[in-house]
């Protein structure tokens, strides 16, 4: 089980990392954002990890406003959690509550044991995003390295001022 304290620059890596996302439809930009963690062997069963990823935004969308959509689930799918990260090519429709187009994609699966931690990583990454200058580096970012420095950058001014 993923400790309380795990940053959210440790849940990402070079492969779950996207600079260029293909996708112009809220689906195929759901579906893009599944297979960077495809083969993360956390993810036990990716079609119910999928479903559960649909079925949550069908609920409402995870289109946080600011660009930024955090498309999330808690699943059987996984044995830990799991976490991806993407800047779309192109703006896209994902039905955001600012009714503002989306490129800053995080995608977060947990285990549904996880439920207590899977909020506080979505807080943490929330807090992060809001951060415009943060949001500006990882649009103008042009390879997933970049997007982990960023990342990790904005997130230990987060933590430590």
């Amino acid at each position: 089980m993923l400790a309380v304290e795990t940053e959210i620059s440790q849940l990402l890596n070079a492969d779950t990392v996207r600079v260029g996302l293909p996708g112009s439809t809220k689906d195929e930009v759901l579906k893009a954002l599944l297979e960077l963690v495809s083969n993360d062997p956390a993810v036990a069963d990716p079609d119910t990890v999928q479903s559960d990823v649909m079925d949550r935004e069908a609920l409402m969308s995870t289109g946080v406003g600011q660009g930024l959509a955090l498309p999330h689930a808690k699943t059987r799918g996984v044995t830990d959690t799991v976490a991806a990260f993407a800047v779309s090519r192109q703006p896209i429709d994902f039905g955001s509550i600012d009714d503002q187009p989306v490129q800053l994609f995080f995608l977060l699966l947990a285990p549904e044991s996880a439920r207590s931690q899977h909020i506080k990583v979505l807080s943490r990454i929330s807090r992060l995003m809001n951060r415009i200058d943060v949001r500006e580096e990882l649009l103008a970012a042009k390879r997933p390295e970049e997007v982990l420095e960023i990342l990790g950058r904005g997130e230990e001014a987060l933590l430590h001022g």
